[in-house]
């Protein structure tokens, strides 16, 4: 017996009990050195017919003995000398097919196993490994045997065909692992499916099924018997090699509901072949509803990532941000690099470079579907638009120039949504900022007092109504060079010079009457004034600072926040209202009455504001004494 050098036997260790964390992959490997092989024999043979088969004839044969638990791989590819033998199977992280792509740079050739390594990672499932080879143009069959670390034999044998047969030696099952599942046919059949259902060479195995006899007389039992039948396991050819002309919508559709579990075919499909730096092929889908668990923290984003036809990683987060999370698809590539395990990709710039480029993908199709058909994009942002939202948000606003013109909103002028590119194009030229309202609904939002007041100028009121609507605001900052201002911001500057100083007039005379008000709300708000922009309501109440009203009321929601987050507010009183005068008649005939009424005003702001209210029990009784 033939020893391991010492690295070897210490990767081999290594690759049984810790590399590979999905020891189901096995197959995978196996089945992607098959078809590597395969792949030498037909480039050699269109130089030397002599080895040619007929193109229908390559194949990969899976066949389980369940008794003596025995699971065997064979394929009619090239085999490999003793020598081979040696070199490839007997020296860890020695890659055969690595050497025979550096060497042929044919383009109908793609080697997408790395043979030496993945073969190993059989020994997480089998006892003992037997390779029968075949080397097409030599005279001598020769087996290679291990049991593991402790060595391999290489010895001629009796093997006619050309090609490999792999044989696995299925490990007894312990107490914690269940070895006996690898020799059910249908759990090959569905590791075939997931993982190799797209290498191009059939992968056939024969299966038991069970046929209906139909009965002679109808009210007889029907009869069953089981046969044998030789199945093709893998559809061989990927949808996405396919062009688009050549695949139709349904198959499209089915493709995707049989993929990714979905009971409604996708809103959207977004297929491409990018050349350049690293090379890849995508088909992805955007769906028309949100999976169940979409907004829970189990739900796992990514793209099922394939390298030639052979599946690599399941869901791969790496391709995707967070923002374009709820995209499903494939990508396909033979750029990239792979660690030993092929599980896990190594960080490298291939990766990097196609996450990019599908992102750059992902929003050029959905500007697209935006522009072309609006009712789609509008049923996509109902379902999806809050994560573009939270997209802008997130990371101090390092993405907002990415999300910011795939954002729309209702507005005040219009049922339908429209984006902020359309909302500033459709400003008058007197229009000085981009004016929003922030509330729990649309009808709120379009009746808050300064709502009516701008719309009244002639200018349109973008309606927030979700809660991470004004963050984004705030971290836009502007769009096409207009300032985002909430409607209820102090700084709403929509008066002549004129209107500003007879307001300033009013607040000074007023002024002993107005500290008294302030006084009596005891802290709530930073002051009371006089104000020409509350419309016709009689009191409004505006933010100043940073905070406003509706942020604050957000962010008390979170936990560990009650309480916290505070809104300075000052609460303007309708000067053109005849509130101003029975104010001004209290405070020089009855200053108990005044402060009920005070009260009272800044308790119908609040609820103006959709805020609650604080102490609607006193409010009660305060409304009820004037009513008697």
């Amino acid at each position: 017996m033939k020893q391991f050098k010492t690295e070897s036997k210490k990767m081999l260790d290594m690759m049984i009990n810790s590399v590979y964390t999905n020891r189901e992959i096995f197959l995978r490997e196996l089945i992607s050195n098959a078809s590597d092989a395969i792949d030498k024999r037909y480039f050699r043979s269109l130089t030397d017919e002599s080895l040619a088969l007929p193109r229908e004839e390559y194949g990969i044969d899976i066949s389980i003995d369940k008794e003596n638990r025995i699971i065997k791989i064979r394929d009619n590819g090239c085999g490999m000398s003793d020598a081979e033998l040696e070199e490839n199977l007997s020296t860890i992280a020695h890659s055969g097919s690595g050497t025979f792509k550096n060497e042929n740079t044919d383009e109908n050739i793609s080697i997408i196993g790395q043979f030496g390594v993945g073969f190993y990672s059989a020994f997480m499932v089998s006892k003992k490994i037997s390779v029968r080879t075949h080397a097409i143009g030599s005279d001598t069959a020769f087996c290679w045997e291990s049991e593991g670390t402790e060595g391999y034999t290489i010895t001629p044998c009796d093997y006619a065909p050309f090609g490999s047969e792999i044989t696995l030696y299925i490990k007894e099952d312990t107490e914690t692992e269940n070895f006996t599942e690898f020799l059910d046919q249908y759990k090959i059949k569905e590791l075939v499916k997931r993982y190799s259902d797209y290498i191009r060479y059939p992968v056939r195995m024969d299966m038991e099924i069970t046929k209906t006899i139909p009965a002679e007389d109808e009210k007889a039992e029907p009869k069953y018997e089981t046969v044998v039948e030789n199945q093709t396991l893998n559809s061989m050819v990927p949808l996405w090699h396919k062009s688009s002309s050549e695949v139709t919508e349904e198959q499209y559709a089915d493709f995707y509901k049989a993929t990714f579990y979905d009971y409604n075919a996708p809103l959207k499909t977004i297929q491409a072949h990018i050349e350049g730096t690293v090379e890849y092929e995508t088909l992805m889908f955007i769906p028309q509803k949100a999976p169940f668990d979409y907004y829970s923290k189990g739900y796992e984003k990514g793209l099922t990532l394939y390298s030639n036809g052979v599946m690599i990683m399941d869901k791969c987060g790496d391709l995707l941000p967070d923002y374009f999370n709820f995209v499903k698809g494939i990508v396909d590539s033979s750029d990239l690099t792979l660690n030993i395990s092929r599980e896990t990709l190594q960080q490298n710039y291939q990766l990097r470079t196609i996450a990019k480029s599908l992102e750059k993908k992902i929003r050029t199709e959905l500007l697209k579907l935006m522009k072309e058909d609006r009712e789609k994009y509008t049923t996509f942002f109902k379902e999806f638009g809050a994560v573009l939202k939270f997209g802008v948000y997130n990371e101090y606003g390092a993405n907002k120039d990415t999300l910011k013109d795939l954002l729309v909103f209702k507005s005040s002028a219009t049922e339908n949504f429209i984006s902020l590119k359309e909302y500033t194009e459709a400003m008058p030229e007197d229009q000085k900022a981009i004016y929003y309202a922030s509330a729990t609904t649309e009808e709120l939002a379009k009746s808050l007092p300064r709502t009516n007041l701008v719309r009244s100028k002639g200018y349109d009121v973008l309606l927030f109504t979700d809660e991470v609507d004004e963050f984004v605001a705030t971290t836009l900052m502007n769009f096409g060079g207009k300032d985002f201002v909430n409607v209820t911001s102090g700084n709403l500057d929509l008066s002549s010079d004129d209107e500003k100083e007879s307001v300033k007039a009013l607040n000074e005379e007023s002024k002993e009457l107005l500290d008294f008000m302030t006084e009596t709300l005891k802290g709530e708000v930073k002051g009371v004034r006089f104000s020409n922009t509350v419309g016709e309501d009689p009191v409004s109440l505006v933010s100043e600072g940073y905070l406003s009203a509706e942020m604050a009321r957000v962010l008390s929601q979170l936990p560990g926040h009650e309480g916290m987050a505070m809104a300075q507010t000052v609460l303007e009183i309708n000067m053109t209202h005849k509130i101003k005068d029975t104010l001004k008649n209290l405070f020089e005939s009855d200053k108990e009455k005044l402060s009920a009424y005070t009260e009272i005003l800044y308790a119908q702001a609040r609820l103006i504001s959709g805020l609650e209210i604080k102490d609607p029990v006193k409010l009660s009784s305060q409304i009820c004494d004037l009513l008697v």
